[in-house]
């Protein structure tokens, strides 16, 4: 009879160093003029483990999280992780007094929503579309007209371009800078913030009173974004090698045959695939880091296994410790190859293989 495995077998993981964490929010509270650090944590933390990175966050004394939805606000207050809880998306599906309850801030921008929290006597943060054109109030003064009640403790909206087009961020912050001007002008003094990561890091104009910070504490710096400006990788996706083959000039790897050997090489079979989260998008595009070298992938990512070739190491083994993302292999750098995004990078792989938490 087969006997129940009760250890980890497999190699691929992602290590997540809480303490490069700590040390990209520092980095960042000392870039935004003392504005107040939201850590936005939606989607698992963008794959790094909601309550883990939350827990630490708070213990570092971040400003307040934000959160994509109702229910990991309501995740994050069950685990006993205090202090301000943001709900940026606006989606409640009748649980606002189950938010109120749980001392999260809902952000508004549809009517049926704002009737319910001004009914429940609840502060509330409201959104203006100023231009992104997904989610927010876009005639501000009738809004507020129409709920006179409302407790507005806070005013938001989203930066669509900040770190592509400056025309376009400008003009969305001198409407932003109307809507503030409005809500003054009946009577509201919100607490105000704009700025995503790269709104943060490359306009001082758009801090406000806080910013929404992301990508950047997971170690992304936004294009453009100061060199000088010392982020780490918190997330490292490493697998190992499975198999190294030798092969002659002219042999075809993988599904389809998309790689054909140019020359005598050594084929290596990596742990690792698209039903982990690494794009299918990285074949015979993307690399793996093995023994301090950048060894380009070869054939079509499969779904638990990847090619790589390693001729032009001295050596490599079975059991080599093969390196995806990471310091040595940046989110960014995975993503042009992938014609991805680092965000994307990020939430793709960590939720599907093992965590590991160092810090």
């Amino acid at each position: 009879m087969a006997q129940p495995c009760r250890v980890q077998v497999r190699p691929t993981r992602a290590e997540i160093d809480r303490g490069a964490l700590a040390h990209n929010l520092r980095a960042v509270e000392g870039r935004v003029g003392g504005a107040a650090v939201f850590a936005v944590i939606k989607a698992d933390a963008y794959g790094h483990g909601l309550v883990p990175i939350a827990e630490r966050l708070v213990r570092e004394g971040v400003g307040g999280l934000a959160v994509a939805l109702a229910e990991e606000g309501l995740q994050l207050r069950a685990k006993g992780i205090g202090g301000p809880i943001l709900v940026l998306n606006g989606i409640y599906d009748g649980a606002h007094r189950e938010v109120v309850e749980a001392g999260l801030t809902p952000v508004v921008y549809d009517e049926a929503d704002a009737a319910r929290f001004e009914a429940l006597g609840a502060a509330v943060h409201v959104k203006v579309d100023t231009g992104m054109t997904r989610l927010g109030v876009r005639a501000l003064g009738p809004f507020l007209d129409r709920f006179p009640g409302l407790r507005v403790a806070g005013l938001m909206t989203h930066l669509a371009s900040a770190d592509e087009d400056p025309e376009a961020t400008r003009a969305q912050l001198d409407a932003f800078d109307a809507a503030i001007a409005l809500a003054r002008g009946r009577g509201h003094a919100p607490v105000l913030h704009a700025a995503n990561s790269a709104g943060a890091l490359l306009w001082p104009r758009a801090r406000y009173d806080l910013v929404r910070v992301g990508v950047a504490l997971y170690g992304v710096r936004p294009e453009g974004g100061d060199a000088s400006l010392d982020l780490r990788p918190v997330m490292r996706v490493v697998t190992s090698v499975a198999r190294v083959v030798e092969v002659p000039a002219g042999t075809r790897v993988g599904y389809g045959g998309t790689w054909t050997a140019a020359r005598p090489s050594r084929v290596a079979t990596l742990a690792i695939g698209y039903g982990d989260g690494y794009h299918r998008a990285a074949s015979n595009r993307g690399h793996a880091v093995i023994r301090g070298v950048r060894c380009p992938l070869v054939g079509r990512v499969s779904m638990d296994l990847t090619g790589a070739d390693v001729t032009d190491l001295p050596a490599c083994e079975r059991g080599d410790e093969a390196i995806m993302v990471g310091p040595e292999l940046p989110a960014a750098d995975v993503a042009r190859a992938t014609g991805t995004i680092a965000y994307e990078v990020l939430c793709s792989i960590a939720p599907r293989v093992p965590r590991v938490y160092l810090g």
